[in-house]
């Protein structure tokens, strides 16, 4: 068996540049099948993390997908809002055990606003039940105060006793800023690795203040903007929010609930159940996964298709080194077993170098995907998938190994011997 290894190993290193350009293939093959589906399990990861123990969650007349997206992930915007009216109604259902509104619609430096009430900080949960923790100060009391996410404190260096203002809109730029109503930073919440670390948060009350002096949705001409002191004095009651978040006293009432809300007569609205929700986006995206899993696998087939290629060209420069070893007494199965030895060592050093290379390319990516889309990619987790795929590549290594060491094993001993004119 020894022997067997340094023959093995000897061959390998005679042949450096081949050697090294077949291993390199099969790494970036490697590299893209983990890669991809580490992303994926990421993705799938970091959205089912984002939004635990709610039931229902329910805004105006829209797609799942869309409602979901806007409410949760603080992607795109609503189609419309929801009357406080309405809000009332079915947060005194008797099937309700909570609810938690949300108002959306403004920004600070391209980080969402989110108005609510200090239920949020109680009823709103993730990763599988979590609540949410500050690390320093609490939550708002005042009507400009303001929590911010994690992310929003370490980007913007801000902590407890920042002021800061806000921003008409949800662009990363804006040319209409509430700057006469500062606020001020009271609470930093504590990574969630969800929306909620790149989220400013306000009360209610503060979103119907920055905005008590606008007219059908365009600001104040100048010298007419009220001063926070004389906005106080104004009913700050909300009229309308965005969406709400429902928890129910029992689940067994949650698709009675449902229908009741999507019937609803006074206004149109939709109530959607987050899980079910999630399951039907992640089928609209089956196929871009599937696209990049068959574009992945051609690269592995291909890095396969080169290691034949080399292992069938050196093989026809071997042909006096194999008789050579017969003449000396090596059986057939010999020189059968050095070839498919060769074979899987290059797709043992694919894959070591591919899953180095994915390594440090996470290590560079990580805090982009998850500062950007919020995705918490694990870099030293293998899934059962991931270990299927490196099985998938010494499998293929020995079954295109067993050409070029059949044909060895085949020729005779003068093969490599005659002197060929």
């Amino acid at each position: 068996m020894s022997l067997l290894l340094r023959l093995s190993f000897k061959s390998i290193l005679n042949r450096r540049l081949t050697t090294g350009l077949t291993v390199l293939t099969i790494a970036i093959s490697v590299c893209l099948l983990l890669g991809i589906e580490k992303i994926r399990n990421g993705a799938k990861s970091s959205f089912e993390r984002t939004v635990s123990g709610t039931d229902l969650i329910v805004g105006a007349r829209s797609g799942n997908i869309n409602l979901l997206l806007y409410a949760v992930f603080r992607m795109g915007n609503a189609t419309n809002n929801v009357s406080w009216k309405t809000y009332e109604t079915f947060s005194a259902h008797p099937a309700v055990k909570w609810t938690v509104p949300i108002s959306l619609g403004d920004s600070h430096h391209g980080y969402r606003v989110v108005g609510t009430n200090k239920d949020f900080f109680e009823f709103v949960k993730f990763g599988g039940g979590r609540a949410l923790e500050f690390k320093e100060g609490n939550r708002f009391s005042g009507v400009f105060d303001t929590v911010i996410g994690s992310e929003v404190a370490k980007k913007l260096n801000y902590r407890v006793g920042t002021s800061i203002t806000l921003a008409h809109g949800t662009g990363a730029i804006s040319f209409q800023e509430h700057a006469n109503k500062p606020f001020m930073v009271v609470g930093v919440l504590k990574p969630t690795g969800t929306p909620i670390d790149r989220s400013i948060h306000v009360s209610l009350e503060a979103i119907e203040a920055i905005h008590v002096d606008w007219a059908d949705g365009a600001p104040p001409m100048e010298g007419q903007a009220l001063s926070p002191e004389e906005t106080l004095k104004k009913d700050l009651n909300p009229k309308q929010i965005t969406a709400f978040f429902i928890g129910l006293k029992s689940k067994v009432a949650v698709f009675r609930l449902q229908r009741e809300i999507n019937e609803y007569p006074e206004e149109p609205m939709s109530a959607i159940l987050p899980g079910a929700s999630l399951q039907e986006l992640w089928q609209i995206l089956s196929v871009a996964e599937t696209s990049l899993t068959v574009v992945s696998s051609l690269v592995f087939v291909c890095s396969l298709l080169a290691m034949l290629l080399a292992l069938m060209t050196t093989l026809n420069e071997r042909r006096r080194e194999m008789s050579i070893l017969r003449s000396v007494g090596v059986k057939a199965s010999f020189i059968f077993s050095i070839l498919i030895l060769e074979s899987l060592s290059l797709a043992f050093l694919g894959i070591v170098l591919g899953i180095m290379i994915l390594t440090v390319l996470l290590i560079i990516i990580q805090p982009i995907l998850e500062a950007q889309l919020g995705l918490n990619v694990s870099l030293f987790d293998f899934s059962m998938f991931d270990l299927m795929y490196l099985g998938f590549v010494f499998v293929g290594a020995f079954l295109v190994g067993l050409l070029p060491a059949w044909k060895a094993y085949r020729n005779s001993v003068a093969d490599g011997l005659v002197v060929r004119i």
